[in-house]
């Protein structure tokens, strides 16, 4: 699929199959979402632009690199918050946004309940966190939302991805860049991942 990467690391796949198995626990399902996404930060900030800078070492002057826009994290509530501190450990240096995003079991429709960003979106490289890529009503609800707000340098990191939601995603943003562990079979029909990993905010928090 074009602009979606799918990342193979060993330790991603590793860790993407102990995450998956229904027995992992609360603690251990957060501890290693947490690994994953500390991986899959790298793939996913590998293209961010840079620009030359004078840098003076204790012996010469040399030249060195700084990102050309500043970072703005944007996990979607609630299980996007599993990924956000691994991720900040990597780049502490970025702003954070969120977005509250409940999806109605009924229509399968998503309905804001929070949203909270930094100013300034049009000039950052704004990267939208979540677990799961399943219907794609959520993932372009949050994405219109960020691009209402003057965001225009988008990309999104997601655990498990299902045809059926980066299908939709494509519809309105064509060269999104995606990056994602798996992209799964299909949704069942109650907009599920399968084989998926279940409920992502419930296996992350216990309920």
């Amino acid at each position: 699929m074009n602009h979606v990467t799918v990342i193979k690391h060993p330790l991603v796949q590793h860790n993407l199959s102990r995450v998956r198995d229904h027995r992992t626990r609360p603690q251990e399902f957060r501890r290693l979402l947490g690994e994953i996404a500390s991986l899959m930060i790298y793939e996913a900030t590998r293209s961010l632009r840079v620009r030359k800078l004078s840098v003076r070492t204790p012996l010469e002057t040399t030249t060195g690199s700084t990102l050309a826009r500043e970072i703005v994290l944007v996990p979607v509530l609630r299980a996007g918050l599993g990924m956000l501190d691994p991720i900040l450990e990597i780049i502490p240096h970025a702003r954070v946004g969120f977005i509250g995003l409940k999806r109605e079991e009924s229509t399968l429709k998503a309905h804001f309940y929070h949203q909270s960003l930094p100013k300034g979106l049009e000039r950052c490289e704004v990267i939208l966190i979540d677990p799961m890529l399943a219907t794609g009503g959520s993932a372009v609800a949050a994405l219109d939302f960020l691009w209402e707000q003057g965001a225009r340098h988008l990309r999104m990191v997601n655990l498990v991805s299902a045809p059926e939601g980066i299908a939709r995603v494509r519809k309105g943003y064509p060269m999104l860049p995606i990056f994602t562990a798996a992209i799964d079979r299909e949704l069942n029909e109650s907009g599920y991942i399968l084989p998926g990993l279940g409920d992502a905010g419930d296996r992350l928090f216990g309920t």
